[in-house]
């Protein structure tokens, strides 16, 4: 089956030419053209994969981004035309797995979309479900599902990459640039402030106290490791 990807953005020229450049890939395209829109696109469609530019009139790409997380794991990669490392790190905040900064290049953005497509594809075709429990938090690795007291959390692919490697290597320091390289890639434009955020969006949805993680912790001065 044919992976699909919404595109959306308020700017139909750029639209035009990201769908015939993705469609020549063999991917469905649909597009949208506002924030309105693109939530119903995502409310009544299975997608692979959202391209979600950041200025968009009725709902912008922030908002969509929050409001779509309520309901969807969907991989998002932001659309900014802003450069500045803050606008970046907001996406991050408000639940997107990725970034692109306009202009792009096309040959880029195709990239990140196929990974992040390889790492779903690889997922569903794992037969055996691989589970990891400790205390109240239940990890299937293969069906890429979390749950905290039986109760699904509802994580971004990044964050579940990041846990996955934490949970699967219990004990094992990782620092921000090891992390960065290790989920994100060499290529990426981003700094490791970009592995602070996950780490605390992810400590919010499994941690039961944030502020007193039982799961993630921290080593001062060094990075992050998993619970021995």
């Amino acid at each position: 089956m044919n992976s699909k990807i919404l595109v959306v953005d308020d700017e139909k020229l750029i639209v035009k030419g990201i769908k015939f450049s993705l469609e020549q890939e063999g991917w469905e395209v649909d597009a949208a053209y506002d924030g309105e829109e693109a939530l119903n696109y995502v409310k009544n469609n299975k997608y692979d994969v959202m391209l979600l530019d950041v200025m968009l009139p009725k709902y912008d790409g922030l908002q969509v981004c929050q409001l779509v997380r309520e309901f969807s794991n969907i991989p998002i990669i932001m659309l900014t035309a802003k450069g500045e490392d803050m606008d970046k790190i907001m996406g991050l905040e408000y639940g997107a797995d990725d970034y692109v900064t306009k202009p792009f290049n096309i040959l880029e953005l195709k990239a990140r979309i196929k990974a992040i497509l390889r790492r779903s594809q690889h997922a569903e075709k794992v037969p055996n479900k691989k589970t990891i429990e400790v205390g109240e938090l239940r990890l299937e690795v293969n069906s890429r599902r979390v749950f905290i007291k039986n109760q699904e959390m509802n994580l971004t692919a990044k964050e579940f990459d990041m846990l996955e490697l934490f949970a699967t290597h219990p004990g094992k320091v990782y620092s921000r640039d090891q992390l960065l390289d290790t989920i994100w890639g060499r290529e990426y434009p981003g700094d490791v402030r970009t592995v602070d955020v996950h780490v605390r969006r992810l400590r919010e949805k499994i941690e039961p106290n944030p502020g007193q993680p039982e799961y993630i912790y921290t080593k001062w001065g060094v990075g992050y490791y998993f619970k021995d």
